[in-house]
């Protein structure tokens, strides 16, 4: 793989016969699998080389030696190459481009080494509760988004323990809990709340069966108080939507990617999640039908592939897409080109709200799943039809969106009544 990025023989064999050419060579087989471009490969490996070569004249005799000179060879490095830059942060800037690849070289090529900083195991509580998240798919039988639900909010309950220092999980207490709850939600909604004392719930239960802690502590997570209707959902104008659709940049290959990831949204209602699990096998380009088969409700919905959004879609496929293995429709533009996920979909409709001065509370994909729900309700399309058609498990799901209708209404009705007239 060297040969695909440098001509001289000279400078593979030198690549090659230093001490870290079999990892280096990896490294660069691997970069090349993901769509890292040549630019990268190519700065990339002399860094690593002269790293190698300094840890090596430091004392370094193994692999597993070489995370302990990171931090001497970048400040090595910041003093001869950062030298010229005037401020403290630009020096810091140097510092970060020489590390991040060298991390990045040894996550590949050390087992469980995780660069600087705390590490983060990928299952949270793995060493208490090591069979967690087993009983969740086989017991519970929780499709894998829910699951990552549960590994989302057991994991800020694990970062919360380790900052007050909490040592042992049997060391729990209400007090404890209920200090969490109240901490994570000043910042998060009503219903992530709710959903976030169910998961907690659920696992103390966990718990107290496999006789790990000796209590029940789910009995002291109190539901949130919830009163029906009272979230009104935070949908925009059509006007709005028009809007947003105008500051995309649709000549680059972001932007055709995210112009059809939009039209998905707004036009069938569509989950971020829904939308980032699409495959090219959800598509049926014969019959102009387009499936939804990652539904929350456990379904699949098949809907009519309207004209415009085949367009956008093939357009994207044809001069946008990158080449790679997966079968994921959407993916990202810059290496490595994996699927997008529900929070980067989300992440990029906030970003064209915000750039199209739309101002909304937590923008995000569901903005324009509420805003497509909220146009059949006002087309007076019945509940039925609206909760079938975006996969709602419950009408009460649908129902919510007359609250908002009602509003405008009372809003209407205390204003000036010679402008209703």
């Amino acid at each position: 793989m060297l040969e695909h990025y440098f001509i001289k023989p000279d400078t593979i064999d030198r690549i090659q016969d230093s001490w870290l050419g079999a990892p280096i060579e990896q490294y660069v087989t691997w970069l090349h699998k993901q769509g890292y471009t040549a630019r990268t490969v190519i700065r990339r490996v002399p860094l690593l080389m002269r790293f190698g070569e300094f840890a090596r004249s430091q004392g370094a005799q193994t692999l597993d030696d070489l995370p302990s000179y990171v931090d001497r060879f970048v400040s090595d490095w910041g003093r001869g190459r950062g030298q010229n830059r005037k401020s403290k942060d630009a020096r810091k800037e140097v510092e970060k481009e020489v590390r991040g690849p060298i991390q990045h070289f040894l996550c590949l090529i050390i087992p469980d080494y995780h660069g600087k900083g705390r590490a983060r195991t990928n299952l949270p509580f793995l060493e208490c509760a090591p069979g967690f998240f087993h009983y969740l798919q086989e017991e519970k039988g929780l499709r894998p988004g829910s699951i990552r639900h549960y590994q989302h909010y057991l994991r800020l309950f694990q970062e919360y323990l380790t900052k007050i220092k909490l040592d042992h999980i049997r060391e729990l207490s209400p007090v404890v809990l209920s200090a969490f709850v109240m901490d994570k939600g000043r910042f998060l909604s009503k219903n992530t709340v709710t959903s976030l004392c169910a998961s907690l719930r659920i696992f103390l239960r966990y718990l107290y069966r496999e006789r790990i802690i000796s209590t029940d502590l789910s009995l002291h997570i109190e539901k949130p108080r919830k009163y029906a209707l009272s979230d009104i959902p935070r949908s925009i104008s059509w006007n709005d939507v028009r809007l947003m659709f105008e500051v995309v940049d649709r000549r680059s290959p972001i932007g055709k990617r995210d112009y059809a990831v939009l039209l998905l949204l707004v036009t069938y209602g569509l989950r971020g999640g829904e939308v980032a699990a699409l495959t090219l096998d959800d598509i049926d380009w014969k019959r102009e039908r387009i499936r939804i088969s990652e539904r929350k409700a456990g379904d699949s919905t098949t809907y009519p592939l309207t004209p415009i959004i085949g367009e956008a879609i093939l357009t994207y496929l044809q001069k946008a897409r990158p080449s790679v293995s997966h079968r994921s429709v959407f993916c990202r533009a810059v290496a490595p080109h994996s699927p997008l996920d529900c929070h980067a979909i989300s992440n990029r409709v906030s970003r064209y709200l915000r750039k199209a001065g739309v101002k909304v509370a937590r923008a995000g994909a569901h903005t324009l799943r509420h805003t497509c729900v909220q146009r059949l309700v006002e087309a007076d399309l019945p509940f039925k039809t609206i909760g079938d058609y975006v996969g709602h498990r419950s009408p009460s799901s649908t129902q919510i969106y007359t609250k908002v209708s009602l509003e405008s209404l009372r809003e209407v009705a205390l204003g000036d009544g010679e402008d209703v007239l």
